[in-house]
């Protein structure tokens, strides 16, 4: 038997139906930033300048041009009334002259004649509706307006028993104002406002295209300048955060280069005392054990020398890994680096933490940096103090001493690689310390400490 397609569902027919909507509002929505805001922009506009419109055309405009109408219809009325009540001729012409006069209402009148057509040529506006409509009800005789035979006069024709009166009256007496002007104010001012918009909004947009253009040649390796922060606060910030990315990659770089350049210069020397030993073993002849001791034991100094180097470039190559943020107990974290330090041999080490305060950081990363920093106080200080201290947005983390301590001049020096502190390491201990403080968007930074040897300042944000 031949199997019949089931016909699709409510759910899977809506869902093709907003597939459809989507790929039409796609297609439809500008593809630019600039277009979208402008877009944005204007469609409310337009949308506020209409109802605008409308509130103002079809309430006071009606109000006034209802009262309008009213007024010169009363006048005729009236008239009409005076005229029925003395419907002699030479009565009539008075009655017309006075009219006109006080009134401003220029009456004539078609003896014998009828009316071809009433209701009126249709005028763009309330005002023509409401002055049909006044006249009928007022009057009660049939009537035809003229708008369009001359563009200063209205014409009110009425058909009388014996003739037709003809009432012209200047039409800025009805007229408020033409309709087209109040489109046309509409319109201009939606236009203008629209303008201005444009106007800052490109600038706004001016700046994030100048973003991802830098962005763009950064990322192709061009060697290209800090960017200079202009226009809303959120694309201040953005391209601040730009530069800073832009600063510490390019330290990121000159750091590697530089570790690249001394590896050889370093394990230079070892290198050569290793050769120079092994140039001077014996090659014939019986050598005793005895004799090769000392350099062996020369030899495998050299070896754990170049282990030790090697390591702490791998470890700066390394930086903080990708070792995954977990949120820390800042007093766990000093207590830990002080047992280990302890173990280390350092004679007295406190921890002083007075509010209990959590971050979240790369644990064995930043356990790794408080480690090094410690262990070279141990190095030349009796008494070493962790402390934290919790502030708005960040939390501090101080590493004192009694020690020695490091000339002012040379605090900065000392965080390049390759520049030794207090010791004659590689001197990658700082450098990889303020590598790993800076990935979690943190400072580090040396001052005097009131013990008179060396404060270490860690600031990690929150």
């Amino acid at each position: 038997m031949r199997q019949h397609a089931e016909p699709p569902s409510p759910v899977e027919n809506r869902s093709a139906v907003m597939r459809h909507l989507d790929r039409l509002v796609r297609r439809v929505l500008p593809r630019s930033l600039l277009g979208r805001m402008l877009l944005i922009g204007f469609i409310p506009l337009l949308v506020t300048q209409g109802i605008s419109l409308e509130l103002f055309y079809g309430n006071y405009l009606k109000i006034v041009s209802r009262r309008l109408s009213a007024g010169v219809v009363n006048n005729i009325a009236m008239t009409i009334d005076i005229m029925e009540r003395y419907p002699a001729p030479s009565d009539r012409a008075w009655i017309l002259r006075d009219v006109r006069d006080r009134a401003q209402l220029h009456m004539t009148w078609r003896e014998g004649e009828s009316l071809q057509r009433v209701g009126s040529n249709h005028v763009l506006g309330p005002v023509d509706d409401d002055l049909v409509r006044d006249l009928r009800v007022a009057i009660g005789r049939p009537a035809f307006v003229d708008w369009k035979s001359d563009r200063h006069i209205v014409s009110v024709f009425i058909q009388m028993p014996d003739g037709v009166l003809r009432v012209d009256t200047p039409r800025k007496r009805l007229d408020v104002a033409p309709v087209w002007l109040f489109v046309a104010w509409a319109t201009g001012s939606a236009l203008l406002l629209f303008c201005i918009a444009a106007f800052f909004m490109r600038n706004q947009v001016r700046a994030i295209r100048r973003l991802a253009r830098a962005a763009e040649l950064f990322g192709l390796g061009r060697d290209i300048d800090p960017i200079h922060p202009e226009g809303a606060q959120e694309i201040r910030k953005a391209a601040v955060a730009f530069n800073r990315m832009r600063d510490r990659i390019f330290r990121f770089v000159e750091q590697r280069t530089s570790v690249l350049a001394g590896v050889s210069h370093d394990l230079r020397t070892p290198l050569t005392r290793l050769r120079l030993t092994l140039a001077m073993v014996p090659r014939q002849g019986t050598i005793r054990a005895a004799d090769l001791q000392p350099d062996i034991e020369d030899m495998v100094a050299d070896v754990g020398e170049m282990e030790r180097m090697i390591e702490s470039y791998l470890s700066f190559a390394r930086g903080e890994g990708a070792e995954v943020p977990a949120m820390v107990d800042v007093r766990e974290l000093l207590e830990e680096v002080a047992t280990a330090a302890r173990r280390a041999g350092a004679r007295d080490v406190s921890v002083l933490v007075t509010r209990a305060s959590y971050i979240v950081v790369r644990p064995a990363a930043f356990r790794r940096v408080l480690s090094n920093i410690v262990d070279n106080a141990r190095r030349h200080a009796s008494h070493i103090r962790l402390s934290a201290r919790k502030k708005r947005s960040s939390t501090v983390i101080y590493v004192d001493d009694d020690g020695c301590g490091i000339d002012e001049s040379r605090r900065e020096s000392v965080f390049r690689p390759f520049e030794s502190g207090r010791d004659g390491g590689t001197g990658l201990g700082l450098a990889i310390a303020r590598d790993i403080i800076h990935a979690h968007g943190g400072e580090i930074r040396l001052d005097s400490s009131p013990s008179g040897g060396l404060s270490v300042r860690i600031v990690i944000p929150d």
